[in-house]
């Protein structure tokens, strides 16, 4: 490209500012070339029928209009076909979009032949003018078609135009899109509420049509994973396709999958009425990143998330175990040019002198609406009465234009609101008409393009009061065609686009009929220098926010979202190798197990949603399906295994009582094999004097906060918010933070550990890694160890505090070509523990001692006798004081965390389900070995 390098590096540009400003200079760079080579004819301009949006064709002009779009996004779509580079410029990014309808309607005409028309829309006419991808569009082509031979042909139709359908038989879009989209969830993200008729019913149909929503998400997903070619992105449109991004992450993981949702996102607390709430929620989470139109939305959104999911919101989104879903605002635009080239051309003159001519002398004001709930129209009307009571001077120099544009018109709410609004129009019709003009003229029908750009230029006052829009352009489309008028748009606060020209904008509340009413007459009588600012703000944001700009913004951010994700996976430890994990298991000699209790081991608390039963979490157990597995490997006399667990010992003795095997209660300060007693591993010179200052703040908060708890151990204390509200619990835990800080602790020597949902205070140095050198010295003093440990695996949902564990056992850079563990164990004072009494616990000092290993000749000795090796270690731990029991080379070394992405283990597992499947499978290879 002339004038243009192309030297665009993410390695150079490193921070997400830096790549994102880079894409979007050679985003204009490259669109601005494009211009300039392939100008087009302004008088190409296309007459659209826009059902959502507003914009429709007229009938003569209806089928030129049709072939001239379609052909014009083919073309739109050939350029840099194949992935050729022109002037050493790279070729555009294949963009699959995804709808529920395709931007053509397929009218069948023979057996084999079809007839396509437009079927446009307001995301066909935001994306019509980008051309910076290689679009091709995915969706159902709006006709059924039960037989492969039309199948067929349509498919080959359509791919002239580049469009795939997606084939939906009668019944799946009658449940699917009349029942689950437009019956459930367009009312509900419109604040409309769930059904009330026949509840009972509801619930029934309810079940079929969100099956019916699952399969055609589905086939959906089959469809584009049919056509996916790596490199691509998918980018999902609208509530129709809510699981679509699961079930394509399914197919691929590495997958680009985008979703943005066109109307608004109710709040939390609607969104969460709704019966399949979490597992919407979660499909969406799927994709790399959400988009909504404004920040409202998008805060609904990830507020939705952190309430009725549990997870974790961020100020880039939603966090889920490491696994990042960007969540942003994306307000969408139009392709203004069109709508200021449109006032040039002949036949738009034509009409805005003819109606200039026919309201002469009178100010016009404009609406233009689908005749739906949602968009306001009565109260617009409403509020007009009451302007012209108050104000009879103004009852024949105003007229309102209201055009409404019919649809849905066989559900029953729609013709009865049709009703309500033509009855409203007559009587004020009737009560301030003349036998020559009339305060409201209402038209039930479209206009075409031609016809609304003069409408818009000649309008003295817009109208807009919807009460839920997703964005509503039809604000946009008439600030594009004001250059001469200056006029004054009365906005609803509560459409999308009040967030984008709300400062150029009256913004009202359309339930308040005083307020829109008095806003008509500021309006009306606005000073010209103060119409044009107010214009100039509002036409400089319609001409840089354009739908080429929000479309290549948004794949620019999914682009650029990726490449964080990768960033942020080279930071995350791998899967498990289960196998190997087994095969080394099976051939070490002497094997320490350390497992985790809470979140490792424990059963799952089976409820759906966030609606939790507290008291079942709070009762901790023991997963059932590892009995069995755990008392194979607990009796494994080459097996040692440690429950080490942040519980206190009362919990552990309840669950683990019954095994043979080794139990560390508060991070490893208490100790006791299940078949003696409960000893303390704690330095005697632990401080514990701050205990009670700190109880006292856990048990204000505990009392100021809902459902939250407490637990007193004997070196930590606990406060739990998991179950509270979980805005209203941060900011509890942050007050109680600041108490903490400045009272209690300010001179203590304790250690503070935020959890996700908890706040614990622990005496310095009390951690599982701290602990696990001191535990190491207990089993060997009690013999039972009797050979070196070659193997260790260490596997539980540990918090950051406590992950020193996972180190401990890393092996040391190979010296004189073994490689052992740097794991050093003490040796207490006395020969054995100190047991605890029921009133007071015996503390020892804790030295680390110097390492000492086995040279090459021990080890031989010790593979050949056990013991042999035992009366040597013995024997220097009473000379030394101290030694290591670990013989552990780098391969026989697996640390996992559970469920957490961000560890510094070496493994994952994602659950503990998968942690019992390892447990399982580890016992069973004892079975065959």
């Amino acid at each position: 490209m002339p004038g243009i390098v192309n030297d665009y590096n993410p390695a150079i540009h490193t921070t997400r500012l830096e790549r994102l400003l880079r894409d979007r200079e050679i985003r204009r760079s490259s669109r601005s070339y494009s211009s300039n080579e392939d100008a087009r004819d302004a008088n190409r301009d296309i007459d659209i029928h826009r059902n959502r949006n507003n914009i429709y064709l007229s009938d003569a002009d209806k089928r030129s209009g049709d072939e001239e779009l379609l052909d014009g996004i083919a073309e739109s779509k050939t350029l840099h076909d194949g992935c050729e580079k022109k002037d050493g410029w790279p070729s555009k990014q294949r963009l699959l979009v995804v709808a529920n309808r395709l931007p053509v309607a397929a009218v069948r005409t023979g057996e084999d032949s079809w007839q396509l028309e437009i079927s446009a829309g307001g995301l066909v006419s935001a994306l019509l003018g980008v051309n910076e991808f290689e679009t091709r569009w995915i969706g159902w082509a709006g006709v059924n078609v039960p037989d492969e031979v039309g199948q067929r042909s349509l498919t080959e139709a359509l791919a002239e135009k580049r469009c795939i359908p997606v084939f939906l038989d009668e019944e799946v879009v009658h449940q699917y899109y009349n029942g689950y989209c437009n019956n459930i969830l367009w009312p509900l993200f419109h604040y409309l509420g769930l059904p009330q008729e026949d509840r009972l019913a509801t619930t029934r149909s309810f079940q079929s049509q969100f099956s019916a929503y699952k399969k055609a998400n589905q086939l959906f997903a089959d469809v584009v994973n049919e056509h996916y070619e790596e490199g691509d992105v998918v980018w999902c449109h609208d509530y129709h396709l809510m699981f679509l991004p699961k079930y394509l992450k399914k197919y691929n993981m590495q997958m680009k999958v985008g979703w943005f949702l066109h109307t608004p996102f109710p709040s939390s607390e609607i969104h969460r009425t709704l019966p399949s709430r979490s597992k919407l929620l979660r499909s969406v989470l799927a994709a790399d990143l959400v988009g909504f139109h404004t920040y409202d939305y998008a805060r609904h959104f990830v507020s939705a998330c952190t309430r009725i999911l549990g997870l974790e919101g961020t100020p880039e989104g939603v966090e889920d175990q490491g696994k990042l879903t960007r969540v942003a605002a994306f307000p969408i635009g139009i392709d203004s040019s069109r709508f200021i080239r449109a006032l040039e051309l002949p036949e738009v003159k034509d009409h805005i002198r003819e109606l200039k001519e026919r309201f002469a002398g009178r100010k016009v004001m404009l609406g233009v609406d689908r005749l739906d709930m949602i968009k306001g129209i009565p109260q617009k009307i409403l509020a007009f009465e009451k302007f012209l009571e108050e104000n009879p001077v103004w009852q024949d120099k105003v007229v309102l234009l209201q055009i409404a544009v019919p649809t849905r018109t066989d559900v029953p709410e729609y013709q009865k609101l049709t009703c309500q609004v033509h009855e409203i129009v007559g009587r004020i019709n009737g009560r301030f008409g003349t036998l020559t003009a009339v305060p409201i003229h209402h038209l039930d029908r479209s206009l075409d393009f031609h016809a609304l750009c003069a409408l818009y230029a000649v309008t003295d006052v817009a109208l807009v009061t919807s009460l839920r829009d997703g964005m509503n352009l039809v604000s946009y489309e008439f600030v594009a065609c004001q250059a001469e008028k200056k006029g004054v748009l009365i906005l609803s606060e509560f459409a999308g686009a009040a967030q984008s020209l709300g400062a150029g904008a009256i913004l009202v509340n359309p339930w308040n009929i005083t307020e829109v009413a008095a806003s008509i007459g500021y309006a009306l009588t606005m000073p010209a220098d103060e119409r044009e600012k107010r214009h100039q703000h509002n036409f400089m944001h319609i001409t840089t926010h354009t739908s080429q700009e929000w479309a290549g913004t948004f794949v620019s951010e999914l682009n650029d979202t990726i490449v964080e994700a990768q960033l942020r996976t080279r930071q995350i430890p791998p899967l498990l190798p289960t196998r190997v994990a087994v095969e080394r298991y099976l051939q070490s000699k002497n094997r320490l197990l350390i497992l985790g209790f809470n979140a490792t081991l424990t059963e799952p608390v089976d409820t759906p949603g966030r609606r939790i039963d507290q008291f079942k979490e709070m009762e901790v157990k023991l997963h059932p399906d590892l009995k069995e597995p755990l008392n194979k490997l607990c009796n494994d006399p080459k097996t040692t295994v440690v429950i080490l667990s942040g519980s206190d010992r009362k919990v552990l003795d309840e669950n683990f009582g019954e095994y043979n095997l080794w139990l560390a209660a508060e991070h490893g300060m208490f100790l006791r094999r299940t078949k003696g007693d409960w000893m303390t591993t704690m330095p005697e010179n632990l401080h514990m004097d701050w205990v009670d200052s700190v109880k006292h703040v856990f048990e204000y908060f505990t009392e100021r906060t809902p459902r939250s708890h407490f637990e007193l151990r004997r070196t930590s204390l606990v406060w739990n918010y998991k179950h509270a509200d979980v805005e209203f619990g941060r900011l509890q835990a942050k007050d109680l933070l600041q108490h903490l800080w400045t009272g209690p602790i300010s001179n203590a020597s304790v250690d503070v550990v935020q959890g996700g949902r908890s706040v614990e205070v622990r005496a310095v140095g009390v951690t599982k890694g701290a602990a696990i050198d001191r535990i190491l010295g207990e089993i060997v003093h009690s013999n039972d160890v009797k050979a070196p440990i070659d193997y260790v695996l260490c596997v539980g949902h540990f918090l950051p505090k406590d992950e020193d564990i996972y180190t401990f056992f890393e092996p040391e850079l190979p010296v004189g070509g073994a490689t052992t563990s740097r794991a050093k164990i003490s040796k207490p004072r006395n020969q054995t523990a100190s047991k605890i009494s029921a009133q007071k616990s015996s503390f020892r000092p804790f030295v680390q001692k110097a390492p000492q290993t086995f040279s090459s000749s021990e080890k031989k000795t010790t593979s050949n006798g056990n013991g042999h090796w035992w009366s040597m270690m013995r024997d220097r731990l009473t000379v030394h004081e101290g030694s290591s029991v670990l013989d552990l080379k780098g391969e026989n070394y697996f640390s996992c965390a559970v469920g957490r992405k961000r560890s510094s283990a070496r493994y994952l597992l994602g659950s503990p389900a998968d942690v019992v499947s390892l447990l399982k499978e580890l016992a069973d290879s004892l079975s065959q070995s």
